[in-house]
Protein backbone atom coordinates (compact mmCIF):
# COMPACT_ATOMS: atom_id res chain seq x y z
CA UNK A 1 0.00 0.00 0.00
CA UNK A 2 1.20 3.27 -0.54
CA UNK A 3 0.05 6.62 0.59
CA UNK A 4 -0.70 8.10 -2.57
CA UNK A 5 -3.33 4.80 -3.18
CA UNK A 6 -5.75 6.82 -0.77
CA UNK A 7 -8.64 8.66 -1.61
CA UNK A 8 -8.85 12.42 -0.02
CA UNK A 9 -9.61 13.42 3.03
CA UNK A 10 -7.59 10.52 4.37
CA UNK A 11 -10.03 9.09 7.39
CA UNK A 12 -8.06 7.58 10.01
CA UNK A 13 -8.39 6.14 12.98
CA UNK A 14 -6.67 7.65 15.73
CA UNK A 15 -3.97 5.78 17.94
CA UNK A 16 -5.09 5.47 21.33
CA UNK A 17 -3.82 3.63 24.47
CA UNK A 18 -5.77 0.75 26.16
CA UNK A 19 -8.40 1.95 23.40
CA UNK A 20 -7.04 0.94 20.07
CA UNK A 21 -6.66 -2.94 20.71
CA UNK A 22 -7.17 -5.84 18.67
CA UNK A 23 -10.58 -6.13 19.92
CA UNK A 24 -11.90 -2.86 19.40
CA UNK A 25 -10.14 -2.86 15.61
CA UNK A 26 -11.82 -5.50 14.56
CA UNK A 27 -15.00 -4.23 15.53
CA UNK A 28 -14.43 -0.90 13.86
CA UNK A 29 -13.17 -3.16 10.67
CA UNK A 30 -16.69 -5.05 10.84
CA UNK A 31 -19.13 -1.85 11.27
CA UNK A 32 -17.24 1.14 9.80
CA UNK A 33 -13.94 0.42 8.46
CA UNK A 34 -11.80 3.90 7.77
CA UNK A 35 -9.39 4.51 5.14
CA UNK A 36 -6.29 3.96 7.65
CA UNK A 37 -6.51 2.17 11.05
CA UNK A 38 -3.51 3.29 13.75
CA UNK A 39 -2.64 0.35 16.38
CA UNK A 40 -2.11 1.74 20.26
CA UNK A 41 1.19 2.28 20.63
CA UNK A 42 3.97 -0.13 21.81
CA UNK A 43 7.38 0.48 23.74
CA UNK A 44 10.50 0.20 21.24
CA UNK A 45 12.20 -0.32 24.68
CA UNK A 46 10.30 -3.40 25.23
CA UNK A 47 10.33 -5.00 22.06
CA UNK A 48 14.30 -4.80 22.19
CA UNK A 49 14.05 -6.49 25.49
CA UNK A 50 13.04 -10.18 27.45
CA UNK A 51 9.54 -8.20 27.75
CA UNK A 52 8.84 -8.75 24.36
CA UNK A 53 6.75 -11.41 24.52
CA UNK A 54 4.53 -9.86 26.30
CA UNK A 55 4.16 -6.92 23.44
CA UNK A 56 3.69 -9.34 20.67
CA UNK A 57 0.12 -10.25 21.35
CA UNK A 58 -1.07 -6.57 21.12
CA UNK A 59 0.66 -6.18 17.51
CA UNK A 60 -1.49 -9.03 15.98
CA UNK A 61 -3.84 -7.97 13.54
CA UNK A 62 -6.23 -9.23 10.72
CA UNK A 63 -6.46 -9.07 7.09
CA UNK A 64 -9.50 -6.82 7.41
CA UNK A 65 -7.94 -4.46 9.86
CA UNK A 66 -5.32 -3.04 6.90
CA UNK A 67 -3.92 -1.00 5.88
CA UNK A 68 -2.97 -0.80 9.58
CA UNK A 69 -0.14 1.25 10.82
CA UNK A 70 1.82 0.62 13.76
CA UNK A 71 2.76 3.39 16.27
CA UNK A 72 6.09 3.32 18.57
CA UNK A 73 7.12 5.15 21.16
CA UNK A 74 10.93 5.94 23.09
CA UNK A 75 13.82 7.92 23.21
CA UNK A 76 16.94 5.35 22.22
CA UNK A 77 17.39 5.57 18.43
CA UNK A 78 19.03 1.78 18.03
CA UNK A 79 15.63 0.86 19.32
CA UNK A 80 13.80 2.48 17.02
CA UNK A 81 16.06 0.27 14.36
CA UNK A 82 15.32 -2.85 15.75
CA UNK A 83 11.83 -2.45 16.48
CA UNK A 84 11.32 -1.10 12.80
CA UNK A 85 13.16 -4.37 11.25
CA UNK A 86 10.17 -6.50 13.60
CA UNK A 87 7.25 -4.35 12.85
CA UNK A 88 8.18 -4.65 8.96
CA UNK A 89 8.94 -8.65 9.11
CA UNK A 90 5.11 -8.74 11.06
CA UNK A 91 3.45 -7.39 7.57
CA UNK A 92 2.28 -3.57 8.97
CA UNK A 93 1.46 -1.17 6.14
CA UNK A 94 3.72 1.98 8.45
CA UNK A 95 4.93 3.00 11.07
CA UNK A 96 4.01 5.89 13.55
CA UNK A 97 6.40 7.19 15.80
CA UNK A 98 4.80 9.00 18.79
CA UNK A 99 5.99 12.37 19.28
CA UNK A 100 3.10 14.12 21.14
CA UNK A 101 2.07 11.96 24.02
CA UNK A 102 1.65 13.95 27.01
CA UNK A 103 1.95 10.91 29.70
CA UNK A 104 4.26 12.12 32.30
CA UNK A 105 5.75 8.40 32.25
CA UNK A 106 6.50 8.73 28.63
CA UNK A 107 7.79 12.52 29.07
CA UNK A 108 9.79 11.11 31.74
CA UNK A 109 11.52 8.63 29.32
CA UNK A 110 12.06 11.44 27.00
CA UNK A 111 9.91 10.25 24.86
CA UNK A 112 6.62 11.20 23.19
CA UNK A 113 5.99 14.86 23.35
CA UNK A 114 9.30 15.46 25.44
CA UNK A 115 11.08 14.88 21.81
CA UNK A 116 9.33 18.49 20.56
CA UNK A 117 12.35 19.64 22.64
CA UNK A 118 15.02 17.51 21.74
CA UNK A 119 14.96 18.23 17.15
CA UNK A 120 18.22 16.22 17.28
CA UNK A 121 17.56 12.88 19.01
CA UNK A 122 14.02 12.92 17.36
CA UNK A 123 15.89 13.49 13.88
CA UNK A 124 18.03 10.36 14.59
CA UNK A 125 14.98 8.61 15.59
CA UNK A 126 13.61 9.35 11.91
CA UNK A 127 16.49 8.12 10.45
CA UNK A 128 16.74 4.81 12.69
CA UNK A 129 13.34 3.72 12.07
CA UNK A 130 13.59 4.63 8.19
CA UNK A 131 16.78 2.75 7.98
CA UNK A 132 14.84 -0.53 9.72
CA UNK A 133 11.21 -0.39 7.99
CA UNK A 134 12.76 -0.07 4.74
CA UNK A 135 10.11 0.42 2.29
CA UNK A 136 7.69 0.91 4.31
CA UNK A 137 6.17 4.53 4.99
CA UNK A 138 7.08 6.06 8.22
CA UNK A 139 4.76 8.98 9.66
CA UNK A 140 4.88 11.24 12.91
CA UNK A 141 1.82 12.18 15.30
CA UNK A 142 2.95 15.28 16.68
CA UNK A 143 1.03 18.57 18.67
CA UNK A 144 1.53 21.87 17.78
CA UNK A 145 3.92 22.71 20.82
CA UNK A 146 4.73 21.82 24.37
CA UNK A 147 3.99 23.54 27.12
CA UNK A 148 2.37 26.55 24.70
CA UNK A 149 1.66 27.26 21.10
CA UNK A 150 4.78 29.49 19.63
CA UNK A 151 4.54 30.10 15.67
CA UNK A 152 8.28 30.60 15.59
CA UNK A 153 8.79 27.54 17.55
CA UNK A 154 6.26 25.22 15.61
CA UNK A 155 7.66 26.38 12.47
CA UNK A 156 11.20 25.11 13.77
CA UNK A 157 9.62 21.71 14.52
CA UNK A 158 7.91 21.32 11.50
CA UNK A 159 10.48 22.24 9.03
CA UNK A 160 12.89 19.58 11.31
CA UNK A 161 10.37 16.83 10.84
CA UNK A 162 10.01 17.92 6.85
CA UNK A 163 13.42 17.26 6.63
CA UNK A 164 13.54 14.31 7.33
CA UNK A 165 10.93 13.39 4.25
CA UNK A 166 8.43 11.66 6.13
CA UNK A 167 5.37 9.78 4.66
CA UNK A 168 3.26 11.91 6.56
CA UNK A 169 3.03 14.26 9.75
CA UNK A 170 -0.35 13.51 12.24
CA UNK A 171 -0.85 17.23 14.07
CA UNK A 172 -2.91 17.22 17.27
CA UNK A 173 -4.17 20.68 17.24
CA UNK A 174 -3.29 21.15 20.82
CA UNK A 175 -0.10 21.67 23.05
CA UNK A 176 1.18 19.07 25.53
CA UNK A 177 -0.07 20.75 28.11
CA UNK A 178 -3.50 21.45 26.81
CA UNK A 179 -3.99 17.94 26.13
CA UNK A 180 -7.56 17.71 25.20
CA UNK A 181 -8.82 20.14 27.45
CA UNK A 182 -9.17 23.28 24.95
CA UNK A 183 -10.58 23.44 21.65
CA UNK A 184 -8.13 21.75 18.88
CA UNK A 185 -7.03 24.84 16.60
CA UNK A 186 -7.59 23.77 13.01
CA UNK A 187 -6.13 27.43 11.68
CA UNK A 188 -2.28 26.15 12.74
CA UNK A 189 -3.00 22.80 11.11
CA UNK A 190 -3.50 25.25 8.30
CA UNK A 191 -0.25 26.99 8.82
CA UNK A 192 1.18 23.47 9.24
CA UNK A 193 0.11 23.33 5.47
CA UNK A 194 1.10 26.31 4.08
CA UNK A 195 5.05 25.99 5.38
CA UNK A 196 4.94 21.85 4.19
CA UNK A 197 3.72 23.44 0.38
CA UNK A 198 6.48 26.31 0.77
CA UNK A 199 9.08 23.43 1.66
CA UNK A 200 7.81 21.09 -0.92
CA UNK A 201 7.53 23.62 -3.89
CA UNK A 202 6.20 21.99 -6.89
CA UNK A 203 7.89 18.59 -5.71
CA UNK A 204 4.78 15.68 -6.75
CA UNK A 205 5.78 13.64 -3.58
CA UNK A 206 5.08 15.64 -0.04
CA UNK A 207 5.16 15.04 3.02
CA UNK A 208 1.31 14.17 3.62
CA UNK A 209 -0.24 16.53 6.54
CA UNK A 210 -3.51 15.22 8.99
CA UNK A 211 -4.89 17.07 11.36
CA UNK A 212 -6.49 15.85 14.56
CA UNK A 213 -8.75 17.17 17.45
CA UNK A 214 -12.44 17.54 18.05
CA UNK A 215 -13.75 15.78 15.14
CA UNK A 216 -17.00 14.81 15.94
CA UNK A 217 -18.16 12.91 12.27
CA UNK A 218 -16.89 12.02 9.05
CA UNK A 219 -18.66 15.61 8.03
CA UNK A 220 -16.97 17.26 10.52
CA UNK A 221 -13.98 15.68 9.30
CA UNK A 222 -13.96 16.40 5.90
CA UNK A 223 -15.16 20.04 6.82
CA UNK A 224 -11.89 20.48 9.00
CA UNK A 225 -9.75 18.97 5.99
CA UNK A 226 -11.65 21.74 2.96
CA UNK A 227 -11.01 24.61 5.37
CA UNK A 228 -7.30 23.44 6.55
CA UNK A 229 -6.26 22.12 3.54
CA UNK A 230 -5.13 18.99 4.96
CA UNK A 231 -4.72 15.74 3.86
CA UNK A 232 -6.77 13.71 5.78
CA UNK A 233 -7.87 13.73 9.29
CA UNK A 234 -7.68 11.86 12.18
CA UNK A 235 -10.45 10.95 14.66
CA UNK A 236 -10.15 9.24 18.03
CA UNK A 237 -12.40 9.34 20.68
CA UNK A 238 -15.76 10.52 18.64
CA UNK A 239 -15.45 6.74 17.66
CA UNK A 240 -16.13 5.59 21.57
CA UNK A 241 -19.31 3.68 21.39
CA UNK A 242 -19.87 4.22 17.84
CA UNK A 243 -18.14 1.79 15.41
CA UNK A 244 -20.45 2.91 12.83
CA UNK A 245 -19.26 6.63 12.91
CA UNK A 246 -16.71 6.35 9.79
CA UNK A 247 -19.81 5.05 7.57
CA UNK A 248 -21.76 8.06 9.05
CA UNK A 249 -24.89 5.23 10.24
CA UNK A 250 -26.86 6.09 13.08
CA UNK A 251 -27.72 2.68 15.06
CA UNK A 252 -30.25 1.97 17.74
CA UNK A 253 -29.41 1.84 21.24
CA UNK A 254 -30.68 -1.85 20.99
CA UNK A 255 -27.59 -2.29 18.03
CA UNK A 256 -25.58 -0.49 20.31
CA UNK A 257 -26.20 -2.78 23.05
CA UNK A 258 -26.01 -6.29 21.19
CA UNK A 259 -22.28 -4.91 19.14
CA UNK A 260 -21.38 -3.80 22.91
CA UNK A 261 -21.50 -7.00 23.97
CA UNK A 262 -20.03 -8.64 21.06
CA UNK A 263 -16.96 -6.14 21.64
CA UNK A 264 -16.78 -7.41 24.91
CA UNK A 265 -16.78 -11.51 23.77
CA UNK A 266 -14.05 -10.32 21.55
CA UNK A 267 -11.97 -8.73 24.14
CA UNK A 268 -12.03 -11.56 26.43
CA UNK A 269 -11.02 -13.72 23.59
CA UNK A 270 -8.32 -11.85 22.36
CA UNK A 271 -7.24 -10.55 25.92
CA UNK A 272 -7.05 -13.40 27.89
CA UNK A 273 -3.99 -11.72 29.97
CA UNK A 274 -5.23 -8.00 30.24
CA UNK A 275 -7.42 -5.99 32.78
CA UNK A 276 -11.17 -6.23 32.01
CA UNK A 277 -11.29 -3.06 33.12
CA UNK A 278 -9.61 -1.55 29.93
CA UNK A 279 -12.86 -2.92 28.56
CA UNK A 280 -14.99 -1.01 31.32
CA UNK A 281 -13.70 2.28 29.03
CA UNK A 282 -16.31 1.67 26.33
CA UNK A 283 -19.42 1.45 28.48
CA UNK A 284 -20.38 4.68 29.32
CA UNK A 285 -20.39 5.65 25.12
CA UNK A 286 -22.18 2.87 24.11
CA UNK A 287 -24.45 3.38 26.82
CA UNK A 288 -25.74 6.86 27.24
CA UNK A 289 -28.85 8.46 25.77
CA UNK A 290 -32.16 7.05 26.37
CA UNK A 291 -33.87 5.86 29.97
CA UNK A 292 -32.41 3.64 32.15
CA UNK A 293 -28.84 4.06 30.99
CA UNK A 294 -26.90 5.66 33.88
CA UNK A 295 -28.41 2.57 36.49
CA UNK A 296 -27.19 0.10 33.15
CA UNK A 297 -23.67 1.55 33.36
CA UNK A 298 -23.60 1.31 37.29
CA UNK A 299 -24.31 -2.77 36.96
CA UNK A 300 -22.20 -2.92 34.17
CA UNK A 301 -18.95 -1.17 35.46
CA UNK A 302 -18.94 -3.81 38.71
CA UNK A 303 -19.08 -6.81 36.07
CA UNK A 304 -16.00 -9.08 35.99
CA UNK A 305 -16.24 -10.60 33.16
CA UNK A 306 -18.45 -11.36 29.23
CA UNK A 307 -20.74 -13.52 30.68
CA UNK A 308 -21.68 -10.88 34.03
CA UNK A 309 -21.62 -8.20 30.60
CA UNK A 310 -24.12 -10.28 28.82
CA UNK A 311 -26.61 -11.06 32.01
CA UNK A 312 -26.99 -7.85 32.76
CA UNK A 313 -27.62 -6.58 28.97
CA UNK A 314 -30.54 -9.14 28.94
CA UNK A 315 -31.97 -8.54 32.20
CA UNK A 316 -31.99 -4.69 31.31
CA UNK A 317 -33.85 -5.74 27.97
CA UNK A 318 -35.87 -7.84 29.75
CA UNK A 319 -37.53 -5.32 31.83
CA UNK A 320 -37.44 -2.93 29.06
CA UNK A 321 -39.91 -5.31 26.98
CA UNK A 322 -42.31 -5.96 29.63
CA UNK A 323 -42.84 -2.11 29.98
CA UNK A 324 -44.07 -1.91 26.91
CA UNK A 325 -46.14 -5.31 26.65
Amino acid sequence: MSRRDLDRPILALAPMADVTNAAFRRIIAKYGKPDVMFMEFVSCDGLCSAGQKNLLPILKFTKKERPIVAQVFGAKPENFYESAKLIKKLGFDGIDINMGCPDKKVIKQGAGAALMQNHELAKKIIKETKKGAGNIPVSIKTRIGYDKYDKKEFKKWLMALLEEKLAAIIIHARTKKEMSLVPARWDVVAEAVKIRDKFFGDKKDKTLILGNGDVQSVADAKEKARISSADGVMIGRAVFGNPWLFLNAQKTNFEKLSVLFEHTKLFEKINKGRKFDVMKKHFKSYVSGFPGAKELRIKLMISKNAEDVEKIILSFLQSVYSKIF
